[in-house]
């Protein structure tokens, strides 16, 4: 084999498996959590959160990733909820990441629980290796992981998808008619529902259609998209193995739907900040800056706004952050009553790169420190150990617990 060899390990139900290990670990519970139908998510007492992960059990009732807790609910009332813990999951990825440092120079973090490897070092006994690291992260992390082997990383990745879970798969170029070309066309990288309904229409439903399908119509009607799906349909893709340790985060948002109707400028200011917080501190955990915000409303009738603004220089500060959310809502904001309020921060950076702006405001270091001394408090106190004073009896600080999400980066925008 004179090829690339690269592995694409993926932690299974990671969010899951986490909180597991951790609670097993510090003697919180002797029960398995992956052993009972249980979900990570949000808080089901109020009318917001989401299933971010599900164990096995829980498949069984038809739970979906994705859905409103309040739903799963109602398919096992005796579901068990927790809450998720971003921090736990950074500690979590590093543990695993130091792992693998010790089998190859070449990693690249592509979510918080998966990464890429370039071990063409092992070429002659790949397979080998594989079952090695992925019994270490077992028996000394304490979790499980799917194991995709390839020449390149698009096929490491969807080998990588491939069931049953906990196992290592291999799909290289001689493979790819056998394994990969009979999926459903929407099981390939970067065909989302939009070039989904567009295949549809060309009576397009698998992936090895896609690969021998006319490349001039492809082109035609999905400009270069089509030549990006085409190649990744017939397994095409070159991309180095970028090494760094940095999660590239896109994006970190929070939203929540409200059990009232907000109709001040005042009480959806103060739902904005709370947000703002767990956004912020969430930021700051991935060690990440960002330069763009944006709120998003929802209205009675459902319909949904949203708007942005570019910050002036990069920043993980919830005082800067908050401000230009603030001038966002008022832009957007029609005065309608508002069911759903979200925030959101992209176009984010590694603070490891940063460089102040001679013009950054003489307060910067100061908004910095207090805010890491709050981190710090919520951290080892609870989130509600320190709250603002604008949120005493408001019966809002609690809301920080909603639909928290981050979307880390699609193959296409680090390949």
């Amino acid at each position: 084999m004179n090829e690339r060899v690269i592995f694409h390990i993926d932690v299974n139900s990671a969010y899951l498996s986490w909180t597991a290990v951790r609670m097993l670990q510090l003697g919180e519970t002797t029960e398995d959590i992956r052993d009972i139908p249980s979900i990570i998510g949000g808080n089901s007492d109020e009318r917001h959160g989401i299933v971010l992960a599900k164990s096995i059990p829980a498949k069984k009732y038809k739970i979906q990733t994705g859905e409103p807790v309040v739903d799963a609910l109602k398919k096992c009332p005796e579901l068990k909820i927790f809450k998720p813990n971003y921090k736990l999951y950074m500690e979590s990825s590093n543990a695993m990441f130091n792992l693998l440092s010790e089998y190859s120079p070449k990693i690249q973090r592509y979510s918080v629980d998966e990464v890429f490897m370039d071990v063409s070092h092992y070429k002659e006994n790949y397979i080998e290796k594989a079952g090695e690291i992925q019994d270490r992260i077992r028996k000394e992390l304490g979790f499980n992981v799917n194991i995709g082997i390839s020449t390149n990383k698009l096929l490491a990745k969807m080998a990588s998808d491939f069931n049953p879970k906990n196992s290592i798969h291999t799909l290289f170029q001689d493979e790819i008619m056998d394994k990969m070309w009979p999926l459903p066309v929407e099981d390939l990288f970067m065909v989302g529902k939009v070039t989904k309904r567009k295949l549809d229409k060309l009576n397009i439903n698998t992936i090895g259609e896609l690969a021998l399908f006319d490349f001039d119509i492809l082109e035609n009607i999905f400009k270069s998209h089509g030549k990006v799906i085409k190649n990744y349909a017939n397994g095409i893709e070159n991309s180095e193995v970028k090494k760094y340790n940095y999660i590239e985060v896109k994006g970190i948002g929070n939203s929540t739907t409200i059990a009232w109707d907000v109709i001040s400028k005042e009480e959806a200011l103060k739902i904005i900040l709370s947000l703002t917080e767990s956004v912020c501190s969430r930021l700051r955990v991935t060690n990440s800056l960002c330069k763009v915000v944006s709120v998003s409303l929802k209205d009675y009738g459902f319909n949904r706004y949203t708007h942005q603004r570019t910050i002036s220089n990069y920043t993980d500060s919830t005082e800067i952050i908050y401000k230009e959310l603030t001038n966002a809502f008022i832009e957007i904001w029609k005065g309608e009553p508002i069911k759903q309020i979200g925030v959101r921060v992209t176009k984010l950076c590694s603070n490891e790169f940063f460089q102040g702006s001679l013009f950054d405001d003489k307060r910067l270091d100061k908004q910095k420190a207090l805010d890491k001394t709050i981190d710090n408090l919520r951290e080892k106190y609870g989130k509600n150990s320190v709250i603002r004073s604008t949120f005493l009896h408001s019966g809002i600080k609690a809301i920080n617990g909603g639909n928290e999400e981050s979307d880390y980066p699609m193959m296409g925008s680090i390949l």
